[in-house]
Parts: structure tokens; C-alpha cells; sequence
């Protein structure tokens, strides 16, 4: 398996580049965790930050792949914030033209009912998602009612397998280890005409993967990781142990011996409410002195 990884990895990076000018790019419509910031019912000081006026609202973790010539947009993952997510896109101008899935937990694919006909009423949307997703789309209410009035159009990803949309951006799912309840789990590798994504917002421990991370970083121009949590003790009397994302500061720990180059191919995404480093804080200093990055909505990563 992990030489069919690598030989994904090299195909991918061998995209052949048509056009002199790029017309893709990825643009991040989200950062946090899967009910965004604030989150309901916590009244810890991180989010009566926001109900104070001293910290802005953060939308769950969403990204967009964007075609600036066609005015197409993919969306990955349907966030329970997608009505927002829609509207920063049809301000730029855009269309959204396909949703890319990575799982189904709530903040990954809750979003998918504002396409049905008590909101949108959109007609054959392309949502893309592996076998066991796709088959939980279609076999659970209200869910299912989105394929039977046409809203959606279920595309069945494979795993490893890449999928080529307008004939030069390449986008390929890679199974994760994580709580798979209804689903399995996948990472994005996005590679568009001169540089290459990799898109992890969910995984468990680093250890539990076949593949070292510092390897596929090398491999890829951007790194966009899971930072649910940023160290252990951040949930008073919870076993973190139970919910098993990498900390913040083990995944800074486990690249710590990469070059500077490499290391700012990082940028953390999908931050827990109670994530210090979600906003301006010591930790949010300490990850940007160790070399590393942490993604902003709003952002542009050419392609």
C-alpha cells in the first residue's frame, strides 16, 4: 500500500502544466472544528470571548477549489456554516459546482441540507464521497431525500484514485485512521497546473497512519493538518485520550527536525473552540516562532 501511495504521490506531482497563466487556486472559507467558533452551549472563557466582542466568529473548516476563468468552485466538505460559505463564493463571483466529502461527522457533511428544496433546491450538485459515505447518504433520512429529488448527484470516489476536473486540476482522496461510526475517513491530495495541497482535517494519532508525515510533506507544496487540540490537559476532567487527534504540539514535535522551507509548508486547520491557538495567544506565537503556519479564512493558496 504504501507503494501504491507514493506512486499516487508522483502522478500526481507530475501534472502536466498546459497553460502559462494558473487558473487555480485554493481559498479557505473555515479554520474551525466541526461547530465552528463560538460553539453551542460552552460558556468557558474562549467562547464568552466572542459574546464579549473581543474574538470573531469562525466558520467550520472548509476549503474551496476555485477556477478563476471558468468562475467554478468545489467546495470541500458541506459545513453546518455553508450558507456563509456559499455566499463568500457568490460574492467572488463563483459557482458552486461539486462538494468534495472527507466524512460523516457533523462539521463534514451536516451542511449538505441547505441544497435540499426547503432551502436551495439545487438540481444534480456532484457530492463526491467514498463507498461507505456515499452509502449512508443514500440509505439515512434526511439525507436520502437529497438523492431522490435530484438535489445531489452521488459520485463514488476510490480510494488513492484521482479525479481530474476541467482537464488539469487533479483531486485524490487517501483513506485516514479515525472514528468511523457511519463512515469512513479521508485526506485530500489537490494538485492544480504548479503546486500540490495536501488537505488532512481529521486523523488520529500521527502513529496510528502508514505513512510518516514528514515524508508526504516533502512531497506536497502545502500542508494543511489537523489541529483540533492543542495539547493534552485542554479538556478539564475528559480523557483526551478518547478523542484521538494529534495535539498541535505533537505534530510540531514530530516535524521538528525538518528545514525551515519544509516546516512552513504547514498551516494548522480544523481548531477546536478551546484551541488556544485559534486566536492570537502564546501558543498561537510559539507554532509561528517553531516555523510553522496557521491558515486564516480568507486565505489564498495559488495552485
Amino acid at each position: 500500500m504504501k507503494k501504491i501511495m507514493t506512486l499516487l504521490w508522483l502522478s500526481i506531482l507530475s501534472i502536466s502544466i498546459a497553460a502559462q497563466d494558473n487558473d487555480w487556486s485554493l481559498m479557505v472559507l473555515g479554520m474551525a472544528q466541526d461547530a465552528g467558533y463560538p460553539q453551542a452551549g460552552c460558556k468557558k472563557s474562549c467562547c464568552e470571548a466572542y459574546w464579549k466582542g473581543e474574538n470573531p466568529r469562525q466558520h467550520a473548516t472548509c476549503l474551496a477549489l476555485l477556477n478563476k476563468q471558468s468562475k467554478e468552485a468545489w467546495l470541500f466538505e458541506a459545513t453546518p456554516d455553508i450558507k456563509d460559505q456559499i455566499h463568500a463564493l457568490d460574492t467572488l463571483g463563483y459557482q458552486l459546482s461539486g462538494i468534495f466529502l472527507t466524512h460523516a461527522h457533523i462539521g463534514h457533511y451536516a451542511g449538505l441540507i441547505h441544497l435540499g428544496r426547503e432551502v436551495m433546491g439545487t438540481k444534480n450538485i456532484p457530492v463526491y464521497a467514498m463507498p461507505k459515505m456515499k452509502s449512508f447518504l443514500e440509505n439515512n433520512g434526511p439525507w436520502s431525500q437529497l438523492v431522490s429529488l435530484n438535489n445531489i448527484e452521488l459520485k463514488e470516489l476510490k480510494n488513492e484514485e484521482a479525479l481530474t476536473l476541467k482537464g488539469m486540476a487533479k483531486v485524490a482522496p487517501f483513506l485516514v485512521p479515525h472514528r468511523d461510526e457511519y463512515s469512513e475517513t479521508v485526506g485530500y491530495h489537490i494538485a492544480g497546473p504548479n503546486r500540490t495541497v495536501l488537505f488532512i482535517p481529521d486523523i488520529n494519532k500521527w502513529e496510528t497512519w502508514d505513512y510518516k508525515l514528514a515524508n508526504i510533506v516533502s512531497q506536497v507544496d502545502y500542508a494543511l493538518l489537523d489541529a483540533s487540540f492543542f495539547a493534552d490537559g485542554e479538556l478539564p476532567g475528559r480523557d483526551m485520550s478518547k478523542i484521538p487527534h494529534p495535539f498541535t504540539t505533537e505534530t510540531m514535535e514530530l516535524l521538528e527536525s525538518l528545514r525551515k522551507k519544509e516546516k512552513s509548508k504547514v498551516h494548522f486547520i480544523h481548531f477546536n473552540h478551546t484551541n488556544p491557538a485559534l486566536f492570537d495567544s502564546p501558543e498561537r506565537k510559539q507554532v509561528l516562532k517553531k516555523g510553522f503556519n496557521v491558515v486564516k479564512e480568507g486565505m489564498i493558496f495559488e495552485l
